[in-house]
């Protein structure tokens, strides 16, 4: 299935869950059903963001973006992590309300049959989307992932909740569970922006896989001098790799290119998206630069 059309079963499932919160919510005056609404709101939003990301992404490059467009998936993410803090304190704020006025919660067993539809749901697809994820390096995709994954394990612990509530006539249990869920998709959306955000920055790779790619131009060291100006940054699912290459200054141009030809290919193998830029220098050029 294509990413785009992968985007949009996000967004089409998000807004049944979001419909189905809401009417549930409103029924039985839970306010940990209305947050886990307010909470797949934002999952919504982030799985239309993805959706337009990915197709915008995809777009080749041009006279404009000469680099492609690889950054609005990184944009993307970095958006969807924020709406993720925002629904944690707009949670927050409305469950420390409802510790202030406890009511009641009518029907608790409707409400948990609900936060467990909506979290098979979101499991299903969430599934699907990561597989997408990791087979297109895909940074928006992967937040979408992680939003629904962050849906699910709320509304599980709100299904809890209600349970208990329903259970021993207990109402704080309600909100104390959306404080609690609310502060934990918070810490894992903080790690989450730690991914998204750095290449908006033109970031280096992660040293590990640096050294993935080191190892690959060493592989052929027998046949050039040194490489240097090793450059690496990440734009959206595609990898930008540049670096000057030492060769003999006997070496015919022809050879040269087949030895880079031949670089890129191994590279490549190793990281299909990767976007490779090699200046080759004869030795007495350097000779010449020292």
């Amino acid at each position: 299935m294509e990413p785009s059309r992968i985007a949009l079963l996000s967004v089409l499932s998000n807004a049944l869950i979001v419909l189905l919160k809401i009417i549930v919510g409103i029924y039985t005056g839970s306010i940990a059903v209305l947050s886990e609404a307010i909470h797949s709101s934002i999952d919504l939003m982030a799985s239309a963001i993805t959706f337009f990301s990915v197709r915008l992404s995809n777009r080749p490059a041009d006279k404009i973006h000469p680099y492609g467009h690889g950054k609005v998936e990184n944009i993307s993410g970095t958006i969807e992590t924020l709406l993720i803090f925002v629904a944690g304190i707009w949670i927050i704020y409305e469950c420390a309300n409802k510790l202030v006025r406890l009511e009641p919660v009518q029907l608790p067993l409707l409400g948990v049959l609900v936060m467990l539809l909506g979290a098979a749901l979101n499991f299903f697809v969430s599934g699907i989307i990561r597989k997408s994820a990791e087979r297109t390096h895909s940074v928006a995709m992967k937040s979408n992932a992680f939003h629904l994954v962050t849906d699910v394990y709320t509304s599980l612990g709100v299904a809890a909740g209600l349970l208990l509530a329903g259970l021993t006539g207990w109402s704080f249990f309600d909100p104390a569970i959306g404080i609690v869920l609310a502060f934990f998709i918070m810490f894992e959306a903080a790690k989450l922006i730690r991914e998204s955000f750095p290449p908006l920055m033109d970031a280096r790779l992660l040293p590990k896989e640096e050294r993935r790619i080191r190892r690959i131009i060493e592989s052929h060291q027998k046949e050039y001098i040194e490489f240097h100006n090793f450059r690496t940054r990440r734009s959206g699912h595609d990898v930008y790799i540049e670096f000057h290459l030492v060769v003999p200054s006997h070496l015919e141009i022809d050879t040269v290119d087949e030895l880079c030809d031949r670089m890129e290919d191994d590279i490549k193998k190793e990281i299909p998206n990767a976007q490779i830029l090699i200046h080759s220098e004869p030795e007495h050029e350097r000779l010449n630069h020292h």
